[in-house]
């Protein structure tokens, strides 16, 4: 259509020309025929003798008139040659731009196609290993055979959709034979990880656990290996991203305080990571409520889940190389597996824990460990689970610590030596006896959502290979925000959460120590604390060249990333929001504020035991204060550019340096 009415407006056109009119040029040469007639005639008779003269004369001016029509058509041709030429670009470029929408259409369609092809054969091959759990529960298999079906549609799930695609109409048995012939000769590649945990992105999300799991498992399966989350069934659950959520017939019993009580078994998938949702029937109150966390008996809660998990990973005949729990909510996992499970065929299994920090680590009362089946007088030891200051407690993190083959510990920017004395909360003794255990991770970043070069949040996108759409970015966020729009102006962005530390001092001293011409935004969030103080500071900070958004956006926030020079950071530890890994990807500069001497300084460690994120960063930004980052934007920009250029360049994503560091832990574990 678009083409169509292209050309009919080219035919109009045409129509329109200005043409050249002969009658007109006949009239002239007409009225100098004329002319020369009269002439001749009116002096026959007294110039008889320049008569000849005079006509030459008149013919030469003819001609000269004649060339000068000729011309003039000539011009008049070449005029509307040149406007046809114009209107055939403007119609080649409207088809050009027909072209380039129907590709994305079609674009978009294969891309729909495929990731519904993908949901199909990540539902089925979840469905099957559903079934084989059902088989399980329900005694049609031992837990043995179950290990190696499971095994087989692991290593296999590329065939699975070829070969169980009509799943929905065979009975067991029919299903079980087809099981028992496809497992022959398969074998699994990779590793088998079952991630035992309170939060996931995004059906529960407190604080950076749920992004850590939700990254972390994505991108384990990138790299073949199979990952599994259990979690507690939650009343506050977003389950709208959750495919094919349907619950396992048969009843799951676990052990609590001396009895076995039912729950009721979900399975689902989320991000084509197999998720199990735990619901405890008698004690159907624990999960039942509007917090996550926060309650006088948050103890007894994820105790009753880690146990629950446990016996259902047992008796559904599940064998994985490696149980990954986390923090202290799930830490008493460690105990239970070594003084409990091992023995129930999960003897090839080893355990993962992972801390976010080490401030919060639960003290109980030992007589509670009973509940779970554990033995109190065997683990309030010194070198089990006694706490070190408060003798009489049993410390459930220190626990996880002592029972646990690998510990990883998240964290950015410091090394373990730095960790273990400055951040251990009391723990610095276990720390240091299991040393040899413990690694340090960073956290990562979603790049298929934070990546500039496929934002569908940005005007124009960019690369480190061109960064032209950085500076339409730029114009594009300052005319957004009613700034004044200069690409060559340094435009700082800052983003706050209410689990950052806002510090209002440190804002106004580096706004008044920089120079007028930068312009800032500060972003809040949802939190009071946050937009409390981003309400103060516009009261404290009034200037044009200054702008508040109290109100979180996501389209706003990409656009902010992509359009700053410089994006203020709490810290360059950030598993919440991850901002200096964004920033760096977005090409913006992340410089850290503490309250040192009101300066925006952030301090790492030079070890060699730091992370590659950490090591990086302590060499280009580390040291860096706005002002001087200022000054070097507008004084250096070649060396600057170059300077974002190869940050840009960096993975720092989930799929990078965290991913290495938790898949050289699961090896590691494979060889104790």
């Amino acid at each position: 259509m678009k083409m169509e009415s292209v050309i009919n407006s080219t035919i109009l056109s045409l129509a329109c020309f200005p043409k050249s009119n002969p009658s007109i040029h006949h009239q002239k040469t007409v009225k100098a025929r004329r002319t020369v007639c009269c002439s001749l005639s009116s002096s026959s008779s007294s110039k008889n003798s320049n008569s000849e003269g005079d006509a030459n004369g008149l013919l030469k001016e003819e001609e000269e008139e004649k060339y000068n029509d000729i011309w003039l058509l000539f011009k008049e041709a070449q005029q509307n040659i040149l406007y046809l030429n114009k209107l055939r670009l403007v119609a080649v470029e409207e088809l050009n731009k027909a072209n380039r929408e129907k590709q994305l259409l079609l674009d978009k369609i294969q891309q729909l196609e495929a990731v519904n092809k993908l949901g199909n054969e990540q539902s089925l091959w979840r469905e099957l290993l559903l079934r084989i759990d059902s088989m399980v529960l329900t005694g049609l298999i031992d837990s043995a055979e179950a290990s190696g079906m499971r095994k087989a549609v692991m290593g296999n799930k590329f065939s699975v959709a070829l070969v169980f695609f009509d799943i929905r109409q065979k009975t067991d048995a029919e299903l079980l034979a087809q099981l028992r012939h496809f497992s022959v000769g398969s074998r699994k590649n990779g590793f088998h990880i079952i991630q035992i945990c309170t939060e996931m992105e995004p059906l529960v999300s407190v604080g950076s656990l749920s992004s850590y799991v939700t990254g972390l498992s994505k991108a384990l399966q990138k790299k073949g290996h199979i990952v599994e989350v259990i979690l507690p069934k939650y009343a506050c659950l977003d389950l709208t991203e959750m495919q094919g959520l349907r619950e396992i017939e048969a009843e799951l019993y676990s052990y609590f305080n001396g009895q076995l009580h039912g729950n009721r078994i979900w399975t689902g998938i989320v991000h084509g990571i197999g998720v199990t949702l735990i619901q405890p029937l008698y004690y159907s109150s624990f999960f039942d409520r509007e917090r996550v966390y926060g309650y006088s008996d948050d103890f007894e809660r994820f105790t009753y889940f880690s146990r629950a998990s446990l016996d259902y990973i047992a008796k559904s005949g599940k064998q994985p190389d490696v149980l990954h729990i986390h923090n202290w909510e799930t830490a008493i996992v460690g105990p239970l597996f070594w003084d409990i499970f091992v023995k129930q065929g999960l003897g090839g299994t080893r355990v993962l824990l992972t801390c976010h920090g080490f401030d919060s680590q639960c003290l109980e009362q030992p007589d509670k460990l009973a509940l779970c089946g554990l033995d109190p007088a065997r683990l309030h030891r010194p070198d089990r689970l006694q706490d070190h200051t408060m003798t009489h407690l049993v410390n459930i993190l220190k626990g996880g610590l002592v029972y646990s083959n690998k510990v990883v510990m998240v964290q950015s920017i410091y090394s373990k030596e730095r960790i273990i004395n400055s951040f251990s909360h009391g723990l610095e003794p276990t720390l240091a006896i299991h040393k040899d255990k413990l690694l340090v991770s960073p956290c990562g970043f979603d790049n298929s959502t934070w990546d500039p070069s496929k934002d569908k949040f940005l005007p124009k996108n960019y690369s480190a290979d061109d960064l032209k759409g950085k500076s339409i970015c730029k114009v594009a966020l300052q005319q957004q925000l009613g700034l004044s729009k200069n690409s060559s102006t340094v435009l700082v962005g800052c983003i706050s959460t209410e689990s950052l530390d806002f510090d209002l001092n440190n804002q106004k001293a580096v706004w008044n120590a920089t120079p007028k011409s930068v312009q800032f935004i500060f972003m809040g969030s949802k939190a009071t604390s946050a937009d409390g103080a981003l309400e103060y500071l516009k009261k404290e900070l009034k200037d044009e060249t200054v702008r508040f958004i109290n109100k979180y956006d996501e389209a706003l926030l990409h656009l902010i990333f992509a359009g700053s020079d410089i994006i203020l950071c709490q810290s360059f530890h950030d598993p919440l929001l991850q901002v200096p890994l964004k920033a760096l990807k977005y090409g913006a500069a992340p410089v850290a504020v503490t309250s040192n001497e009101n300066k925006f300084r952030h301090f790492v460690d030079r070890e060699q035991e730091t992370t590659r994120f950490s090591r990086f960063i302590s060499s280009t930004f580390g040291y860096l204060s706005l002002s001087q980052a200022v000054d070097e934007i507008k004084n250096s920009p070649s060396k600057w550019k170059q300077k974002m250029v190869d940050a840009m360049a960096k993975d720092f994503s989930w799929n990078a340096e965290c991913c290495d560091v938790h898949v050289s832990a699961y090896t590691a574990l494979k060889s104790l």
